[in-house]
């Protein structure tokens, strides 16, 4: 049996140091940020309680002593606890899609009294651990459909209860888990699946109103055909090893979508699109009698791909003008040029980026921020902090930043790697996946490279929910990697 004493200074002595000298190091510069974007000519007094950076002290000083408690707790707790602590998060959850109060349009926050939390913070930490608890169960497998269809079941129902709070940026969130399951075996044909929607909506819908050349053809809708035929064909190749028959396929294509494109421009032009949707459905005709006659799965699996691809770029344009509320359309168009709309839905970013670059290389030094101290950025403390540090900073100071959470990143995926057992090794690829898409998204977001979807930077956003969430987050796992090398009799 281990002692009580034994396990807590073995607990100390196996700590990741390094991480908590990161995680400390962060949340330095995050207050300092806070400071910065909430800062007021004038002010004397930063550490009041009054104001926004005073209030972030107290939230850093809980964070911190809820850090201490987590490692105090028997790291089986966790293990023990997961489903426990899932469904209460999901109870939370579900009571707050009926929360009276309404805060920018979102009932995802539950107010008491003076006090302010958002469930949708605290439930990252508990789908993580009811992740890491079913997938570790002995005979787990994610290629069984039985388990795939649980597995994705623990991520849809807190991301349809925080849909419903209209809190669609943090259930975006969940989406990351699609990371830790690559690690954990699932197909790179999913991830690369996710990657080619994303590249078909984005040149599909920028495109969609440009002509080719002289020819009264989409230029948007040629490219993400042609797109999708050379997918399905390299798909052929990689999965179903015909490499005649993927570059005999590529090769008609090719050559059938050139000789119409010479028609249309030099002899009459028409819509090459729809030459296009023929030699696809020949190309999808082709894959089914393939799978017919060598009764191989994989060349179904490729002809669903390239039907889904179709269905997805044709639907996209409808999802965009007839499901997506107008706020979030105009978001999209934003950021796909279509429209440029400085004065509203364009409006932040566009704050943002001159608030960024007017910081230069070394910055205008703390508290000297034009932009962000007249308040031209809208939520400038909290989604857009960056900006504070781009402004005040400037390159160096944000790429320093950019430099911290790149080795937490990096630290966590190797103290993951090093786990013992299944259930350590999730956990800390759910936490990983889920702190690289905050900063990609909201870093990305506030210099208009992403949508801006409303989640909050790491440990630099002010707030209490987000601040424990994280520290939630990091904690649980540095404790379960501090009892790594414990042996239990």
């Amino acid at each position: 049996m281990i002692r009580a004493t034994d396990r807590h200074q073995s607990v100390w002595q196996s700590l990741d140091w390094v991480t908590i000298c990161l995680y400390l190091a962060l949340l330095i510069f995050g207050w300092l940020s806070v400071c910065g974007a909430s800062y007021t000519f004038g002010e004397n007094d930063i550490f009041s309680l009054s104001t926004r950076s005073g209030m972030q002290i107290v939230w850093i000083g809980t964070s911190i002593c809820l850090g201490f408690v987590l490692l105090m707790l028997d790291d089986r707790f966790y293990d023990t606890f997961s489903y426990i602590i899932y469904a209460a998060l999901l109870l939370l959850l579900f009571i707050t899609i009926f929360n009276p109060h309404q805060i920018k349009g979102s009932r995802s926050w539950l107010v008491l009294g003076p006090i302010r939390l958002q469930p949708a913070e605290f439930a990252k930490f508990a789908t993580a651990l009811a992740l890491a608890k079913f997938m570790s169960t002995y005979g787990y497998s994610i290629h069984k459909m039985k388990h795939a269809v649980i597995t994705f079941a623990i991520i849809l129902v807190p991301m349809t209860f925080i849909i419903l709070q209209r809190e669609t940026g943090s259930a975006l969130v969940y989406v990351s888990f699609l990371l830790m399951f690559y690690r954990e075996g699932m197909p790179g044909s999913i991830l690369f699946t996710g990657v080619a929607a994303v590249v078909y909506f984005v040149v599909g819908i920028r495109y969609e109103n440009e002509l080719l050349f002289t020819t009264p053809t989409s230029a948007g809708k040629f490219v993400v055909l042609l797109l999708v035929q050379i997918f399905t064909s390299g798909m052929v190749y990689i999965y179903c090893r015909n490499k005649k028959g993927a570059l005999t396929a590529i090769g008609y294509c090719l050559g059938i979508t050139l000789a119409s494109l010479l028609f249309s421009t030099f002899v009459i032009p028409f819509d090459i699109v729809w030459v296009q949707l023929i030699v696809s459905a020949i190309l999808i005709g082709w894959l089914l009698l393939e799978g017919l006659g060598t009764r191989m799965k994989e060349y179904f699996l490729i002809m669903m791909f390239a039907i889904g691809s179709m269905a997805f770029f044709y639907s996209a344009d409808y999802v965009l003008n007839n499901v997506m509320e107008p706020h979030q359309r105009v978001r999209i168009n934003v950021l796909l040029g279509l429209d440029e709309d400085l004065a509203g839905a364009g409006y932040n970013v566009h704050q943002s980026e001159i608030a960024i670059g007017s910081g230069g290389l070394e910055g205008k030094g703390f508290l000297n921020g034009t932009q962000t101290k007249l308040k031209f950025v809208p939520e400038q403390d909290t989604d857009f902090i960056f900006c504070t540090v781009g402004e005040e900073e400037g390159f160096l100071g944000s790429a320093g930043v950019l430099l911290l959470f790149l080795a937490l990143i990096l630290r966590l995926i190797s103290l993951s790697e090093r786990q013992p057992f299944r259930f350590g090794r999730i956990y800390g690829y759910s936490v990983v996946s889920i702190f690289l898409f905050h900063v990609f998204i909201n870093v990305g977001m506030v210099l208009g490279l992403t949508p801006v979807i409303g989640i909050p930077l790491p440990f630099f956003s002010y707030g209490g929910s987000s601040l424990w969430g994280f520290t939630l987050l990091l904690f649980i796992f540095l404790r379960i990697d501090a009892s790594r090398k414990l042996i239990r009799s």
